[in-house]
């Protein structure tokens, strides 16, 4: 009966928006930076960020990839009584999954783990699950349980349980990831947490947007709607490419008044799951080279802390709409060096967190459309 009465009185906020507070934590490579242990991690597991976007070979493998630089998390909790993860609000993938008692692997001793037979609502299913990361893998079987998102709630949720997870996950920030890409993203079997949102009524509006800070606190993302507290003037809004990954078309990428990147238009994903922004080598090159960065024996772009104000705007133009991102948006320090937020990958484009905490960012399914707009 108690479990009766809490689900009506959520359901009764069904026309509100729900917002989800986000946490910004330290990433992996902030971590372990401070403990020195960076360049001995970076060897041993390489990076790459256009890994998870690549087209599955099958049906039960999901390209992903592990992000030393990925820090926002937000909580939800899964069963009854409720069992709380941190999780990546991840607009480049579809899948949730969770640690679980199932894994003795060091990654997953180090993080929180769902306990089935603590939960009176868990059903459990033979499905195994497998998702390819770019430096190994997590392995696990789905379940079904209720899933409470801040205030709102999902009845018979499929999600991964892990049983194996790979040793480069043991210093992320947060404990699992919650897709938000569309249902063709997902690996077999999975109907993504964001469908069943709307199929079950629980959201007024087929969207949610983001608000992301630099700040620890104050980041959010907001299911069912948009709030214009969160930014300023009007959203230009972007039709998909495709109905997959977020995907959009660029026209250029300007510094000074020179393209010098994206040349008669280039791809470009939409993606919470990625710190930067990604390009294909030549054009990052050109941009290091516009904005005065040298890439350092480790590969990473640097500027002189002493130079940001004097470094130029770089403008994105998409739609026919202008996205301007100063150098206190795309340089970041850590320490006393200065990173430009740009890295090489594939041969098409992310706008990582470093383009979406300029611009408070609106995801349309029912439209197939991106939204942005000046954050507040």
């Amino acid at each position: 009966m108690k479990l009766a009465v809490v689900f009506l009185s959520v359901a009764g906020l069904s026309e509100c928006l729900f917002k989800i507070p986000l946490l910004k934590g330290k990433s992996v490579r902030q971590t372990l930076e401070e403990r020195g242990l960076w360049d001995e991690h970076r060897t041993k597991f390489s990076y790459d960020p256009t890994t998870k976007f690549n087209n599955r070979l099958d049906t039960e493998k999901e390209p992903l990839t592990y992000a030393p630089l990925q820090t926002y998390y937000g909580i939800v909790s899964i069963g009854n009584p409720p069992q709380s993860f941190k999780v990546v609000f991840d607009t480049g993938s579809a899948d949730f999954w969770v640690p679980s008692v199932y894994c003795d692997s060091a990654a997953c001793n180090n993080h929180a783990k769902f306990n089935p037979n603590m939960s009176s609502t868990f059903r459990s299913s033979s499905i195994p699950l497998y998702i390819a990361y770019g430096t190994g893998s997590m392995t696990g079987v789905l379940g079904y349980d209720m899933l409470m998102i801040g205030d709102v709630y999902v009845q018979n949720q499929v999600f991964g349980l892990s049983e194996t997870e790979s040793e480069y996950l043991v210093y992320m920030p947060y404990d699992g990831i919650l897709g938000l890409a569309f249902i063709s993203d997902a690996t077999e079997d999975f109907t993504p947490v964001f469908n069943n949102l709307v199929a079950q009524g629980r959201v007024s509006q087929n969207l949610f947007s983001f608000y992301l800070t630099s700040s620890e606190e104050g980041s959010v993302v907001i299911l069912g709607g948009t709030d214009p507290a969160y930014h300023s003037g009007s959203i230009q809004w972007i039709p998909l490419s495709q109905q997959q990954k977020w995907q959009i078309e660029m026209q250029s990428i300007v510094i000074s008044e020179n393209t010098v990147a994206c040349i008669g238009s280039c791809s470009a994903i939409v993606d919470t799951g990625t710190a930067l922004i990604v390009g294909p080598t030549t054009d990052i090159n050109n941009i290091y080279g516009w904005v005065g960065a040298y890439v350092d024996q480790s590969g990473d772009a640097i500027v002189s802390c002493s130079n940001i104000d004097l470094m130029p705007d770089v403008i994105f133009q998409i739609n026919g709409y202008t996205f301007s991102l100063p150098a206190s948006a795309y340089v970041y320090q850590f320490g006393s060096t200065c990173r430009v937020g740009f890295e090489t990958g594939g041969d098409f484009w992310i706008l990582g967190d470093v383009f979406l905490r300029e611009y408070y960012s609106v995801f349309d399914r029912e439209n197939n459309m991106v939204g942005f707009a000046k954050a507040a």
